[in-house]
């Protein structure tokens, strides 16, 4: 049995060199959000990481509640769709600010459902927070509805996805 602290978690995500930048332009866009610690490179392990020392290595950042750490690994690997941070909006221009907020310089024509790709490659879905409940019943017609209306759209619009669900 545990006991003790309770472990906490935060998401990790793997830059080129990009880390301090992305933390700038993430916590510029999120309400509630703060830069919270960074962390550098040393001489040590040089001939593994390959890294300048005194070049970023880690920064720790906060959105809206949900913990990050952005790391300057190097190269090797690229973000894929294959993980997304889902944002939540109450409203319509909620849904506006962060889809055109996150979408600067990154790509919002590819993709459906709500999701783009931020500049660094990084898979965001905005999306209203009463989508779950529009679509929770697969055999209801109004689940039905609003998922013909969801697979047609880049950026979500709530009223349409609403008007779906009551049948309008």
């Amino acid at each position: 049995m545990m006991t003790g602290k309770i472990a906490t978690m935060q998401a990790c995500l793997w830059f080129d060199d990009q880390a301090e930048e992305a933390a700038k332009f993430y916590t510029s866009i999120f309400k509630d959000s703060q830069i919270k610690r960074t962390q550098y490179y040393t001489n040590s392990g040089q001939e593994v990481h390959g890294k300048p020392p005194y070049s970023v290595l880690t920064v720790e950042f906060s959105l809206n509640g949900m913990e990050f750490m952005a790391l300057n690994g190097g190269p090797e690997f690229k973000f894929s769709e294959a993980v997304s941070f889902v944002v939540n909006c109450d409203s319509q221009d909620e849904i506006d600010h962060y889809w055109e907020k996150l979408g600067e310089g990154g790509d919002k024509t590819a993709q459906v459902c709500g999701w783009l790709k931020d500049r660094y490659g990084v898979s965001w879905q905005i999306s209203p927070s009463e989508l779950p409940d529009w679509i929770d019943d697969p055999h209801s017609e109004a689940a039905k509805r609003v998922m013909d209306a969801l697979m047609k759209m880049g950026k979500l619009d709530i009223a349409t996805l609403h008007s779906a669900y009551l049948g309008e």
